[in-house]
């Protein structure tokens, strides 16, 4: 079955947000960095994923602020770009206007690996709307990112408890999930 990887969001834009941590980061870029290297010697397409949204420069996710633009340390050079403005990067755009998932189809692609940022949100709602869809999918958790985040009654959740929460409702229901070491056998 032809796979591609989808590279969610992984841009300049959470830097500039009050929740954005570092500690991470480097991790996740080198698990990112070698999935899409490893696709492209095997001829696999890499699809970049940006989130933009209306409003002016100082929203670091409007185009206008200069910062949808992949992070500094990653290297890529995607098969394809496109833009969304919503969680699911199926829904997401070319600058022709055709959507990533007719994309993926007119290229009989059927199997899609997931990685990016954030991990409970546009990772977790991409890997459910393929799903959903009929693709197969592979979530490869090592290969996402997110923040401490806050329950309503105001404890923190870990990153790590995020990721362990995405994977239990994922796994075996709407993807398989895969390390980036796993994530191509």
């Amino acid at each position: 079955m032809k796979q591609a990887l989808i590279v969610i969001d992984v841009q300049e834009s959470f830097r500039s947000r009050p929740y954005f941590t570092a500690e991470e980061v480097p991790g996740f870029l080198r698990n990112v960095q070698s999935l899409i290297n490893r696709c492209a010697a095997r001829g696999i397409a890499v699809v970049q994923v940006f989130h933009c949204e209306g409003g002016d420069a100082a929203n670091p996710f409007t185009l206008a602020s200069g910062q949808v633009r992949a992070m500094a340390e990653l290297a890529l050079q995607p098969d394809l770009v496109v833009h969304k403005s919503v969680h699911s990067a199926l829904l997401g755009r070319t600058a022709e206007g055709e959507t990533l998932e007719a994309w993926l189809r007119a290229r009989g692609i059927g199997e899609l690996l997931i990685s990016g940022i954030r991990t409970e949100q546009c990772c977790e709602t991409t890997a459910r709307h393929a799903s959903d869809l009929g693709f197969k999918v592979r979530y490869v958790t090592d290969a996402t990112l997110t923040f401490p985040m806050h329950t309503r009654g105001g404890r923190r959740v870990s990153p790590a408890e995020i990721r362990e929460r995405t994977e239990m409702v994922l796994d075996e229901r709407f993807a398989t999930i895969v390390s980036t070491a796993g994530a191509l056998a």
